[in-house]
């Protein structure tokens, strides 16, 4: 179906007003050797971990006639004592992915009347989780270099009176982490609005030894929600478990818009069955690691322009054409994410091999493109 026919036979019916001409999030699926664009973990689930899923969703299996635990207890349990810094299974809750965990915080404290603040280039389903909470989004600034200051984000926090900050450490796409005196300069600027402030870790996990996490600032900090995922370090894109950790009074209002039996009981029993065997997956995280910083030193080497990552993804400058790389790594079996940004690509750190062939498919398109002009 065409675009145009589609948006037509949307517009016939009584859709929300804030929801007329806005496109679904997704980046292309595409039948390509090589995929490198969404940041999945390309190294798959190891073998062992594999059998502990099945020997665990076997057992869950024998009871599905019956629904799951609401509360997922003894997940919550094992998300807390991963996590660990002296959190509770009171401290957390959990849902299908990081994005309904989102949707559920907007629900509870966004809404008709009530603002979100974003800092783009961030992460593109804030908008669209705020639409359709029917909470207006405003996007922020962030410098010429892409970063984000302490000063400048608290001076943006109390000039539109958010009810809700998004700060996504590291930045998607950028990959760049936060300062924590960002997180406390935000929240602090919030007081006046009573501003949830959601530090999205989606990528943390993949973070240089030297970055903190936003959850050694949750004590005594109650309108302070810090974002977590098991799609990206746990492998576990296909599952769909995302998971937070808050003041448990933030959890109790959760429960309040949650519908019931939200986490299925084959959800809770893979994700269980991952946390017990975190060590073979964290070993894949390290060698995805090693691959991005490759990923780096080959681009500067290239004469490009790549950002600081603290991710397992690279964003990257210094391209002419970028639209013509992609369509020419694309050619190459290779398929990488144009994210609109001009004169910038983002890659998806992978196995050795996978980021060979996308570093010697980039140097030779870099190599038959004209110079740059001056």
């Amino acid at each position: 179906m065409l675009v145009s026919d589609q948006l037509e036979r949307l517009d016939r019916l009584p859709l929300r007003t804030n929801l007329r001409g806005l496109s679904p999030y997704g980046a292309p699926q595409l039948d390509v050797p090589i995929l490198l664009n969404v940041n999945e973990n390309t190294h798959g689930v190891p073998a062992d971990v594999q059998a502990a899923i099945t020997e665990a969703v076997a057992a869950a299996a024998t009871g599905l006639n019956r629904y799951p635990d609401r509360e997922f207890t003894e997940l919550r349990e094992a998300l807390a004592e991963y996590l660990g810094h002296g959190l509770s299974p009171d401290n957390i809750w959990a849902a299908n992915g990081s994005n309904e965990v989102l949707q559920q915080i907007l629900q509870a404290f966004g809404g008709p009347g009530r603002k979100a603040l974003g800092f783009p280039p961030t992460y593109s389903m804030y908008p669209l989780l705020a639409s359709g909470t029917d909470t207006e989004y405003v996007g922020g600034v962030r410098a010429d270099d892409y970063g984000l200051d302490a000063e400048s984000a608290a001076a943006q926090v109390r000039e539109t009176g958010a009810n809700i900050v998004f700060l996504c450490s590291p930045n998607n796409p950028t990959g760049t982490g936060l300062s924590l005196d960002v997180v406390e300069a935000v929240y602090e600027a919030g007081e006046a609005s009573q501003a949830i402030v959601i530090v999205d870790e989606a990528y943390h996990e993949f973070a240089h030894d030297n970055t903190p996490s936003a959850l050694t600032l949750l004590p005594g900090r109650e309108r302070l929600i810090v974002s977590r995922t098991m799609s990206k370090a746990f492998a576990l894109a296909g599952a769909r478990l995302g998971y937070m950790a808050a003041a448990p009074e933030v959890t109790d209002a959760i429960r309040l818009v949650r519908l019931p039996y939200h986490l299925s009981a084959v959800t809770q029993a893979t994700a269980l069955a991952a946390l017990n065997h975190r060590e073979a997956l964290m070993a894949d995280v390290e060698d995805i690691k090693v691959q991005r910083d490759r990923i780096v030193t080959e681009l500067l080497r290239m004469g490009l322009k790549p950002a600081a990552s603290d991710s397992n993804y690279v964003f990257f400058g210094g391209l002419e054409e970028p639209h013509k790389i992609w369509q020419g790594l694309l050619e190459a079996g290779v398929l990488i994410r144009d994210v609109g940004i001009p004169g910038h690509l983002r890659v998806t750190a992978g196995t050795e091999p996978e980021t060979t062939a996308f570093l010697e498919a980039l140097e030779a398109l870099l190599d038959d493109a004209p110079p740059p002009h001056a």
